[in-house]
């Protein structure tokens, strides 16, 4: 049972966690596959390293074109984008109802920042996140808890963070990993936009959806 009387900040990961975005991402890598000859996601997303970030996982699919392969995966996804990103139902209702409880809040994501911004001014013009912090922004990405240290590191010292007062929640294991690294309470929403969940982990707290999420926090609240 979550206890929300001493949360102070909550983190929340970007895609398929407050954005959902994976339409745009398979549709705008398609059309870059398409262009390179290249299996469709579905299939080349086999070859994808778990531990590290879409953007750094080019090397591995597109070898020595990946920088000019990412280039054109941007072009399509800042075009695509606008017509099909989306939040979940509930997401806006539990972070406003954190932030009247003056919880502050952050965005931790992997992904590039033009990406983000563009998206969260979309989705949360009216939200207030104190920091987001973005891909190679933090010493290490996520499933390291660097980018956890680097967003508090104006409130807190890795070794003042604790499970009551900071909050991770994200919808794969590199947010709850990242999380309990830094000793921060993991809490896992939905399922993992690669599908990756794995076997449920007894130090991780799960919902289904935010609906769910928020209903549990406005019981302890």
């Amino acid at each position: 049972m979550l206890n929300i009387s001493k949360l102070k900040y909550a983190l929340f990961d970007w895609d398929n966690t407050l954005a959902e975005s994976r339409s745009s991402l398979v549709s705008a890598i398609n059309l870059v596959l398409e262009f390179y000859h290249l299996p469709m996601w579905d299939e080349v997303k086999k070859k994808r390293d778990c531990n590290l970030s879409f953007k750094d996982n080019f090397p591995r699919i597109f070898g020595d074109v990946a920088d000019e392969a990412y280039e054109l995966y941007r072009q399509h996804y800042l075009r695509l984008m606008p017509q099909q990103i989306k939040t979940f139902p509930y997401a806006c209702e539990l972070l406003e109802m954190l932030s009247s409880l003056g919880v502050q809040l952050y965005i931790v994501s992997n992904k590039e920042r033009i990406l983000l911004e563009k998206e969260k001014e979309l989705l949360f013009p009216q939200i207030y996140f104190r920091k987001i912090v973005c891909g190679h922004e933090a010493p290490a990405d996520k499933p390291s808890p660097e980018q956890i240290y680097f967003a508090l590191a104006e409130e807190l010292i890795p070794e003042q963070i604790t499970p009551d007062e900071v909050w991770m929640i994200g919808d794969s294991p590199m947010d709850s990993q990242s999380a309990l690294k830094a000793h921060a309470t993991a809490i896992r929403i939905g399922r993992s936009i690669w599908g990756d969940e794995g076997e449920k982990d007894n130090h991780i707290i799960y919902f289904n959806d935010f609906k769910e999420f928020y209903q549990n926090l406005g019981k302890n609240s």
